[in-house]
């Protein structure tokens, strides 16, 4: 559900300009240590320049929750180098009837080497990017977010596989889980485009990028799907559960956890 618009008094230009020094200082953390800030900056971010009341409510419940937890800890684990992405969107999840894109980034081994992760899944590592973005254009469903999604986080993964052949680690077909299986279909050319045909046309480059094989896009269930933190709002009771799974701690699993059938 999209959040609701409230009518809150606009803050004097020191206290936007307060908010705007936390949300930079916050942010270089977010995206250096702790990803789970990502969605609540990216909406603070969002209303900073002409911001409320209300803005500076969530400024400071975020800056409560940065001082609840002090010790994020990133650990990084030998492996072959070959990027994964996980891509997910969320649809109407934005002020503004606006959807969130949200991927997650990490390097484990070879997809085609199952003698090294059990029942073909990939070994977890530490996040190297994480991306939170409010797509600009209304998405008119939720296939079209989920498809949007894929366009920004092939963008980024280009860059990231271009920087991993030069440093000497080729790359195969680059993995991207994905949770909607119209966008899935329709990035592997399985699914007819007719309504779809609507869609923002540059978001369609992923069907490029499929056939040049320099990306795999498969569908996996939600549960499986590690950008799905930052493509949304959760409480505080999911937060806690998903927190190993992202972050080091000693309950953090080896392997990607699998859905239940």
């Amino acid at each position: 559900m999209p959040p609701r618009t409230t009518i809150s008094p606009i803050l004097s230009p020191s206290e936007i300009t307060t908010i705007q020094q936390k949300v930079g200082t916050l942010l270089y953390y977010a995206v250096s240590v702790d990803p789970f800030m990502l969605p609540a900056l990216g909406t603070i971010a969002s209303s900073q320049a002409k911001a409320t009341q209300s803005t500076k409510d969530a400024c400071s419940w975020l800056m409560d929750f940065a001082a609840s937890n002090p010790l994020s800890i990133i650990r990084y684990v030998a492996s072959d180098m070959i990027l994964y992405i996980h891509s997910d969107g969320s649809y109407l999840s934005a002020p503004k009837a606006r959807s969130r894109a949200g991927g997650h980034f990490f390097l484990s081994q070879h997809p085609t080497d199952p003698a090294k992760a059990p029942l073909n899944r990939p070994r977890l590592n530490g996040p190297i990017h994480t991306t939170c973005h409010i797509l600009r254009n209304v998405m008119a469903s939720a296939a079209e977010a989920e498809l949007g999604a894929l366009f920004m986080n092939a963008k980024e993964g280009r860059i990231f596989r271009l920087t991993l052949q030069e440093l000497g680690h080729p790359q195969p077909p680059t993995p991207i889980h994905c949770d909607n299986a119209t966008a899935a279909g329709i990035a592997n050319g399985t699914v007819k485009k007719q309504r779809s045909r609507s869609m923002e046309m540059r978001y369609f480059y992923i069907c490029d990028q499929v056939k040049n094989k320099e990306f795999n896009v498969r569908w996996h269930p939600g549960q499986e799907n590690l950008a799905d933190y930052a493509s949304k709002h959760h409480d505080s009771r999911h937060h806690r559960e998903v927190r190993p799974v992202y972050l080091h701690e000693a309950d953090s699993p080896t392997y990607l956890p699998r859905a239940l059938t």
